[in-house]
């Protein structure tokens, strides 16, 4: 699937390489209705999630998740709304036409991701580390730990991110979650050029199959 950011002007739980792409965009005069115009446009063949911080879709109007799906978008991900935060919002995204996916850290206690992955809807995203997002040369140790704990107690797909960025790393994740979430190194890559972040999707997928196979 594909992940489509919205830019925001306060990304905090994103690293330098988001950070840097969010504001190049803003500069640019990316906005959410720019997003949705061109995932409009693209009509990707595989299913969309749109990934954002809450103010952006607030300040879109109670209309925003509508006009999403009507776009082509299939999930939402809000990276700053924790489950019970805010009930109310929580609704109106639980209730759009969009799936609404949820987000578990890897300190998170079992009776807690229960909680979590209970109001969530297309799959779980779990956090591979603390911190914020960014690649790394290695996998957390206890990363096998919080997928196993996750998964005693929600049947929702598992896909992992923040500091996957190798073919080698989408192969040890892919073996134990249902997906891998790859951000930071596939911005990079496209900083680079088109070919090169192409290339590393490839190169992901096949690992991904080699790890399934």
């Amino acid at each position: 699937m594909l992940e489509v950011g919205v830019p925001f002007s306060d990304p905090l739980a994103d690293g330098p390489v988001i950070q840097g792409s969010s504001q190049q965009a803003l500069d640019q005069g990316m906005t959410l209705a720019g997003t949705l115009a061109l995932v409009a446009e693209a009509r990707p063949t595989v299913p969309v999630v749109l990934f954002s911080y809450l103010n952006p879709l607030l300040a879109a109007g109670p209309g925003v998740l509508d006009r999403a799906a009507a776009a082509g978008v299939q999930g939402v991900l809000v990276t700053d709304l924790p489950v019970g935060a805010d009930p109310e919002r929580e609704a109106w995204l639980g209730s759009s036409p969009l799936e609404f996916v949820r987000l578990v850290a890897p300190t998170t206690p079992r009776a807690r991701m229960a909680e979590i992955t209970k109001h969530g809807r297309g799959f779980v995203y779990l956090i591979s580390r603390l911190g914020v997002t960014g690649m790394s040369e290695q996998i957390a140790a206890d990363l096998p730990r919080s997928i196993k704990e996750l998964r005693s107690v929600s049947d929702l797909p598992i896909c992992v991110g923040f500091g996957i960025s190798t073919p080698a790393q989408a192969r040890e994740v892919g073996a134990l979650a249902d997906g891998v979430v790859v951000g930071s190194a596939l911005v990079k890559a496209a900083g680079e050029s088109v070919d090169a972040a192409l290339a590393l999707v490839r190169s992901l997928r096949t690992a991904l199959d080699e790890a399934a196979a």
